[in-house]
């Protein structure tokens, strides 16, 4: 079994032959800064799955039930705390290492720790946008009319990596959704929901970064949704070596050269 000291020479070894690289981080990284992840080590739900991109569209008993639950849980996400992992991989960017970091996570947890070179796969969860006329709207200004509409809901709940909670279904029939403030329009997260098709150019500028890459470095993602399995297929395909911080398996195991079943924000931290 590897040590700590181990694992940290088997990483500094991989950053030390590849100069530039693309770093993928998945809701693990977050998990200290009070997001809990998705999945278990074993790669299994720990909750209901979450919505569906399409269920959001087409089902408006769907939609009232998101908005009832992240009303509830969407504080958790916004007082969120960046990790010593997401200062490790800032501090990697401004040493010039970092060519690109695609997270797939939503909480922009990244961005407030000093990394400017990020794309957000899935979006955003901090900023709302109307179906209808496009505006685009702060959460924070939605969770205001939803409080207004409907009042605290009294009911304890965790974080999720999206900003959901769970709620009694009970209290999520009557609720009132937002609206969009410029039209009255139907209004949705900036995100892409579980099912939901991540924008072209965001993955074909990704792959572009990929390929001038020396390395592919993934940081606390099982990597079981294919939007971001498919950089580590592009860049085994590609010759690009693969490294993967994760503590439990991964879809990707057997395409990486370099698989470290530890804690990313320790390691990360020594590392730089």
């Amino acid at each position: 079994m590897n040590t700590g000291h181990d694992n940290l020479h088997a990483l500094r070894s991989f950053l030390d032959d590849c100069e530039r690289i693309v770093v993928l981080t998945g809701a693990g990284i977050s998990l200290a800064g009070g997001i809990p992840t998705y999945r278990d080590q074993d790669g299994v739900w720990r909750h209901s799955e979450p919505i569906k991109h399409q269920e959001f569209l087409r089902e408006p008993r769907r939609r009232q039930r998101y908005w009832a639950r992240s009303m509830r849980g969407w504080p958790a996400v916004r007082d969120a705390t960046p990790t010593a992992a997401h200062s490790a991989l800032a501090q990697l960017e401004r040493s010039g290492r970092v060519d690109l970091l695609i997270t797939q996570n939503v909480d922009r947890l990244h961005q407030r720790a000093g990394s400017e070179r990020v794309v957000d796969l899935h979006g955003r969860l901090d900023r709302v946008q109307c179906l209808d006329c496009g505006a685009m709207t702060s959460r924070d200004a939605v969770q205001e009319q939803l409080l207004h509409h409907n009042g605290q809901l009294p009911v304890a709940a965790s974080a999720r990596p999206d900003g959901d909670a769970d709620l009694p279904e009970h209290l999520e029939r009557d609720f009132v959704v937002p609206l969009c403030p410029q039209c009255a329009g139907t209004v949705m997260p900036d995100v892409v929901f579980f099912g939901g098709t991540v924008p072209r150019p965001r993955v074909e500028y990704c792959m572009q970064a990929l390929e001038r890459a020396d390395g592919l470095l993934v940081v606390g993602s099982s990597l079981q949704v294919f939007s971001g399995f498919r950089f580590c297929r592009r860049a085994s395909e590609s010759g690009v070596p693969i490294a993967i911080l994760n503590p439990g398996k991964t879809r990707a195991d057997a395409l990486a050269g370099l698989k470290l079943d530890a804690d990313c924000q320790s390691l990360l931290q020594a590392v730089v």
